[in-house]
């Protein structure tokens, strides 16, 4: 069978644990600790978390808040 290549590299859908904790800045064991809180959730369909690049996004947007009076700026709580 002929594979046709078109030049398009599939995006990723999730990371795995040392490129979810580089993605967000973090150590893997910080990244640990706040999965066993519940603040971001990995999906365990196989034998290691991963993260889903929107879990990521959802849990950096529920940690950030605008700064007040400042035109909305975000920052980390």
């Amino acid at each position: 069978m002929n594979k046709l290549n078109l030049g398009i590299t599939p995006q990723k859908l999730a990371l795995n644990r040392v490129e979810a904790a580089q993605a967000l800045s973090i150590s893997p064991a910080t990244l640990d600790r706040l999965s066993t809180r519940g603040l971001i959730r990995p999906s365990r369909a196989t034998y290691r978390p991963l993260y889903a690049l929107s879990e990521i996004e959802r849990f950096l947007r529920d940690t950030t808040t605008a700064i007040d009076g400042l035109g909305g700026d975000l920052v980390p709580r």
